[in-house]
Formats: C-alpha cells, structure tokens, sequence
C-alpha cells in the first residue's frame, strides 16, 4: 500500500484567537495532518502558545504586529524554505496600502517531490480600491513565482486567494457580480493559473457539489444559513493529477470564519 501524505490548509483569522476558542488542537489531533498551512495568523513565532513537539514550524510573520503572516507546520522536514517571492523587486508590490512583502504572505517548502506554496493573497477591499494592483501586479507576479519552481519541480499551491472561482463557488452570485472577491479581474486571476497547468483539486474530485465552501461573513448568521463562498484552495501541477486520492472541506471546524481546505496526495 503506497503512503499518502495529508495537507491541511487553513486561514485561522488569528491564531492566538482560535487557540483560545480551544479550536486549535482539537482539530489538529482529528485530522493529524502530516503538514498544516496557516494564512492569517496574526502573530509573531513564540506569540501563540501551541504544543505540538512532532512538527517543525516554519513562520513568515508581517513587519506589523497582530496582521496578515503564514506558517507551515511539518512532520516532514523540507528539503529548503523560501520566503515571500524571489525576483519581485523593492517597491513592485507597494502601493497606499503597503508592501504585500513586507507582510508574510508566502512561504515556499521544499519536498523530495514537490514544492508546498501556501499563500494569503491580498483582498481587493470592499470598494474595489485594490483591485487594479491584485490583477495587474500581486496576481500575475505570484504566478511567475510558481511557474519559476514548476520549471524544477512539481507545485502544490494552497492559502486563501480572497476570490470564489465560478459561480458555484458561492451562494449569491449574482448578487455579488461586481463584489470583491467575485469581480472578473479576480476570477482572471484564478482562470489564469489553470490555464498554466494547474489543478483546482476539489473541483477535480467533486466537479458539481454545491454549498460547499470555506469563507463566511460574521454578518447575519451566514454561516449558520451557509451564505458562503469558496475562496480557499489547492492547487497542484497536472504531473500531479494521478496522486490526488482526497479533496475536501472541514465545513464544521470551529475557530475562524474560514473552514480548514485538506488535500491527500499519494
């Protein structure tokens, strides 16, 4: 029997708050993935008070406090670790909102097989202030950087990329036509990295399942209504395809406003 390995991503929105919801590890210990990928959380190494000797942590925190930041948690040592995204010079990706470089929005993980990307893409705001640096800049600079590794070896990409693909990737989506996270420069954004040869690995499994998502607003029950939008993904190289045994989302996970995405790779 060949072994698989189990990824699990998740924007925790805080990882201190979802330790302290006790969310954390209870979720771990139930799924007991081999490698655990964090957007959002919010915090500096040795900040959040977690208890887990079998993983080695790898943290990519903002420059300012209590914002943004990702970490990878591994079972698995990695062969190497990049942060943030090589080749993207000073200033490229600052604008009045900042320096998405200076943020912690990636971290890169290098396995026998495979590099792991996880991910916390900038969001367009609500009133679309950021939508022209997401979809002229972040987006198609993020992209170079995985095509850039794809040229050693296979990618396996996953975070919260702020956009629902099609529109069955949310409950409203003709409400939401011209919205942040649903406008057509940001769909763009995601046709563009299957169109480099990238899996969206639920939809590969489960190509008509409705109502499943992983991002809710705290506003009028959504959650509880399951008002919600798929805006977390995996993504892996097509040389991948035949690996993938398992795509799924831990919709009842408690902590954060967004559900942990799972990936199995054989």
């Amino acid at each position: 029997m060949s072994k698989t390995t189990k990824i699990i991503s998740w924007n925790v929105n805080g990882i201190r708050a979802v330790i302290r919801k006790d969310a954390f590890l209870p979720f771990i210990e139930d799924e007991k993935p081999d490698i655990l990928c964090l957007q959002e959380t919010k915090a500096q190494q040795g900040q959040a008070e977690i208890d887990l000797p079998e993983y080695e942590e790898i943290w990519n925190s903002a420059e300012r406090k209590g914002y943004s930041g990702t970490a990878i948690f591994t079972k698995i040592k990695p062969i190497s670790v990049i942060y943030d995204m090589p080749g993207v010079s000073d200033g490229e990706l600052t604008d009045s909102f900042g320096d998405a470089l200076g943020e912690g929005r990636v971290i890169t993980a290098e396995f026998e097989d495979y590099y792991l990307v996880t991910v916390y893409t900038p969001n367009s705001k609500r009133s679309l202030e950021r939508l022209e640096y997401r979809h002229k800049r972040w987006d198609p600079l993020f992209l170079q950087h995985i095509k850039d590794l794809e040229k050693k070896k296979p990618v396996i990409m996953c975070g919260d990329l702020n956009v629902a693909h099609n529109e069955i990737d949310l409950a409203r989506p003709k409400d939401n036509r011209r919205n942040a996270g649903f406008t057509d420069e940001e769909r763009e954004g995601v046709d563009n990295i299957v169109g480099a040869g990238y899996i969206d690995t639920f939809r590969h499994l489960h190509p008509e399942d409705e109502g499943q998502y992983s991002w809710w607003s705290y506003f009028a029950k959504a959650r509880e209504r399951n008002v919600g939008w798929r805006i977390d993904y995996f993504f892996a190289s097509e040389k991948l395809k035949g690996r993938i045994k398992e795509a799924y989302i831990r919709m009842d996970a408690i902590g954060s406003d967004h559900a942990p995405v799972c990936l199995v790779i054989e």
